[in-house]
């Protein structure tokens, strides 16, 4: 039996577990490559062709990802690697354009999740991989290498993604997840990266999925990503629901949003793993 000190430690382990995500964390898995600093490129230079290949082959359009193809071709996955190292090669602080690099980190975000549930596969969802205590956890362990330091997923959507002030990322970076916006199959690009988000945005509020209108109930049901992440889009309901009028899909739904004119509840999230075979 443990006597007091012993328990008292014990207590302590599990309360700096439990309360320091550092503590908590399990062994980091790297992708891409360090890069030294003189053969970094500003995030301008980055060809997202390969990627945009890749996605175009594997993703269907409603952004289901044959992920058992993708697996079993050593060719494209070899192609999938390059890509991340030439991710690698960007240096974030360097100057760039806000297309080059909104497009930089969307990619970045979408191509790592791809990369870490091939790793997996066959899995049923990525919840799966992501222990809370201890052990693995695909979005804080998983990190790509650019610039020579490693960002997590957890880091490029909180600590990069989120501080562009651009709420339709949220309908750009997937989980790979049912309940996610659907993976674009074709790589953002700065030069159309304002029309790749709003209709990935518009398609987001088509699904039954994420967005149902009950016109005579006045009532709105949104994707739980609006509630996780609703200060993104404003401070209260109202310039909420205001910021995502323009992608709601019919024009009674789009004045209902703008007057304010309706009760919001929030749909379950679908977990299940966005491959092909599971249907949307």
């Amino acid at each position: 039996m443990l006597n007091k000190y012993a328990k008292s430690a014990v207590v302590a382990f599990l309360f700096i577990v439990a309360s320091d995500p550092v503590a908590s964390a399990g062994s980091p898995v790297y992708v891409g490559t360090r890069v030294a600093a003189n053969q970094q490129v500003s995030i301008d230079q980055i060809d997202h062709s390969t990627w945009d290949t890749i996605l175009r082959k594997y993703v269907d359009a409603n952004g289901m990802v044959n992920y058992q193809g993708l697996k079993a071709s050593a060719a494209d996955r070899q192609a999938l690697s390059r890509y991340l190292n030439r991710l690698s090669s960007a240096n974030p602080n360097a100057p760039a354009t806000p297309g080059s690099t909104l497009a930089f980190w969307i990619n970045a975000y979408n191509a790592v999740t791809v990369q870490g549930i091939l790793r997996e596969y066959p899995t049923s969802s990525i919840r799966n991989h992501t222990a809370k205590l201890w052990g693995y956890n695909i979005w804080k362990d998983l990190q790509l290498y650019v610039g020579g330091k490693p960002y997590s997923l957890d880091q490029m959507e909180h600590e990069v993604l989120r501080k562009k002030g651009e709420p339709r990322i949220h309908f750009a970076i997937v989980c790979a997840s049912i309940g996610c916006p659907r993976l674009l199959n074709e790589a953002y690009v700065a030069e159309r990266i304002q029309d790749q988000l709003d209709a990935n945005a518009k398609d987001f509020f088509s699904r039954s999925q994420n967005f149902r209108y009950d016109a005579p109930a006045r009532k709105f049901q949104l994707s739980s990503i609006l509630d996780w992440f609703g200060e993104d889009f404003g401070g209260d309901q109202a310039t909420q629901l205001k910021k995502i009028a323009p992608w709601l899909p019919s024009p009674a739904a789009q004045q209902a949003a703008r007057q304010n004119a309706v009760r919001v509840s929030y749909l379950d999230y679908n977990w299940n793993l966005n491959a092909q075979s599971a249907g949307r």
